[in-house]
């Protein structure tokens, strides 16, 4: 219920962020965000990795690199696997598009939260996304996560190892 509900409260507030004086790219891009959130809400791995370009890299919160689309891919499923119930929103707070480039730059805030043992845990922090538009659609190059709050158990009281 929590996660439905963290779910739906973020995509609420993505969603109320008026289109007007957003370009056709930038529209694009929140909406690849909002999809990427249900995915992850879903476990669904492939829909997940969908967003990313081949050569995606990764900086979780816990400091650790994580380089390629497949690794990433398994990665994430053995993060499911794991945590049945585990749950990331990003919230993107500003996109903006570098057209001649065809990249962009998001930025915003990021909430997990999972439970084990009976205790939940809930974190969050920034994010900074790289997008690039290779074929004609937005993928994620890159994504940096880093944490500046945890609340709930024992994992916040150390940053656990990469």
């Amino acid at each position: 219920m929590v996660r439905g509900g963290l779910l739906v409260g973020a995509l609420l507030v993505t969603i109320s962020v008026p289109l007007a004086g957003q370009s056709a790219d930038e529209q694009a891009i929140r909406a690849a965000r909002e999809a990427s959130n249900r995915a992850i809400a879903a476990h669904d791995v492939d829909a997940v990795a969908g967003h990313w370009m081949e050569n995606f890299h990764l900086t979780t919160s816990t400091s650790s690199l994580r380089a390629g689309k497949e690794a990433n891919r398994q990665d994430f499923g053995e993060h499911f696997r794991t945590r049945p119930d585990v749950v990331y929103v990003r919230t993107p707070a500003k996109v903006v598009v570098f057209g001649p480039w065809s990249v962009a730059a998001e930025e915003g805030s990021w909430t997990g939260q999972w439970s084990e043992a009976g205790v939940v845990t809930r974190l969050g922090g920034s994010y900074y996304a790289q997008w690039r538009k290779p074929d004609g659609r937005w993928l994620i190059q890159s994504e940096v996560f880093v944490p500046t709050w945890c609340e709930g158990s024992d994992y916040c009281a150390r940053r656990p190892t990469p």
